[in-house]
């Protein structure tokens, strides 16, 4: 037995004058219960700032390219140039160098386009003096019809304001020639832009294949195959887009030189010209070319003439909508026409007439890549990695020993069974 009692451990004698440990009872202060953010609320912030560094991103992206302008463009024009030249370089240099073939494509190219104009100048100069004469006589028509109901304007409105247009022009020459001036500089950049544009697509159709394999082995070896999907995916739909829309262009040409004929209206192959530009520029393009027709139908034919090309604006419209674009564009570009809509009307905000020009096929081409992206992307591995199953072993497998059964089968399985 103890000095303390039976089972109680003997006490350690303290030095004499030493005092006992004190102990300290500390109150922990009562912690705040953690935050709750609601899970809608973190998901939109995610959203929201992943969308604001996009939205800073694409800002960056239009300006710098805003500011490279004169080469963004003759890049465009090159690959436009590309994609309509290329089935018929392909056809040549079956029978031909390659080299030979791209030259004998440019210059079937540049005679028709010169073909083209110079009929349209002398269309223009054969019938200048009748044009003149038919104008100012509409011009008397109109002014006449404008008197009568349902208008009732007073007479020589007409002629007043071709008075007024006549004395504004008269007191701004000046300006008008200083704007005339600047505009030179305009055209000097678009000359150098489109000779920019015919040097990069001839080595386009010459050695393009060449030039993507090129860039694809400065990437590296595990992106290549996604970035070469992408690749063919972007020109199979930009190339089919832009073979599309100017097929769809000329047949709307085409179907308004014929109605413009049948009608008398004159100028017909400079506003078939006219209509065909026009028309590059999806859902508004065209019923802007068919309303100057239609001014120049009711100078020089009257109202009911001009009424009818207006109704021509709505019968064009439709063909194009439902029976062009479907047959022509819908294996190419597969965006609702909302989408078509509203890319035509951001690009003109952003940058004018190029801006509505290119949107489409830009919204086209970056629509496809994704959708390729996202539906041919490979398949979850067992992990819930996405990649082949030589990526990652199965779940609870261990490395080595996994490649060691798969050397030696046999002897995995023995050990497993405890042979």
């Amino acid at each position: 037995m103890g000095v303390n009692g039976p089972g109680r451990p003997a006490r350690r004698p303290r030095p004499l004058g030493s005092r006992p440990p004190r102990v300290t009872l500390r109150r922990t202060r009562p912690t705040a219960p953690p935050e709750r953010v609601p899970a809608g609320l973190r998901t939109a912030a995610g959203y929201t700032w992943r969308l604001g560094l996009l939205g800073v991103t694409a800002y960056l992206v239009v300006s710098v390219l805003g500011q490279l302008q004169v080469p963004v463009i003759a890049l465009f024009l090159a690959l436009v140039i590309t994609s309509v030249l290329r089935p018929l370089v392909d056809l040549l240099a079956r029978v031909m160098p390659r080299s030979l073939a791209v030259l004998l494509a440019f210059v079937c190219a540049i005679a028709l386009v010169g073909g083209v104009l110079a009929l349209v100048g002398t269309n223009v100069a054969d019938e200048w003096n009748g044009i003149g004469n038919e104008l100012r006589g509409g011009l008397g028509r109109i002014d006449h019809w404008l008197t009568r109901a349902p208008f009732h304007l007073r007479p020589g409105t007409v002629t007043d304001l071709r008075a007024k247009i006549g004395a504004f022009l008269s007191g701004h020459r000046s300006a008008l020639l200083t704007t005339a001036l600047s505009g030179a500089g305009r055209v000097v950049e678009m000359a150098t832009g489109l000779a920019l544009a015919v040097f990069c697509s001839v080595f386009f159709l010459h050695s393009g294949d060449r030039m993507w394999t090129w860039a694809q082995r400065q990437l590296p070896a595990r992106a290549r195959p996604v970035w070469g999907r992408a690749g063919r995916v972007a020109w199979h739909t930009f190339a089919g887009y832009t073979r599309g829309v100017l097929i769809v262009a000329a047949t709307n040409a085409v179907l308004v030189g014929i109605a413009l004929a049948v009608l008398g209206v004159p100028l017909v192959l400079p506003l078939m010209v006219l209509e065909f530009v026009a028309a590059l520029i999806p859902l508004i393009g065209s019923p802007i070319a068919l309303a100057v027709a239609a001014l120049v139908a009711l100078a020089a034919r009257g109202p009911v003439v001009a009424l009818l090309v207006l109704a021509l604006i709505v019968i064009i419209g439709q063909i194009e909508g439902h029976l062009l674009h479907p047959l022509v564009l819908g294996w190419s570009v597969r965006i609702h026409p909302v989408a078509v809509a509203l890319s035509v009307i951001g690009g003109a905000v952003l940058a004018g007439v190029l801006g509505a020009l290119v949107a489409v096929p830009v919204v086209s081409v970056a629509w496809a890549v994704i959708s390729e992206l996202r539906d041919h992307a490979p398949p979850e591995g067992p992990g819930g990695r996405r990649g082949s199953r030589r990526d990652a072993p199965a779940v609870g497998d261990h490395p080595r020993r996994t490649q060691r059964d798969r050397r030696r089968p046999d002897q995995g399985e023995a050990r497993e069974h405890g042979g």
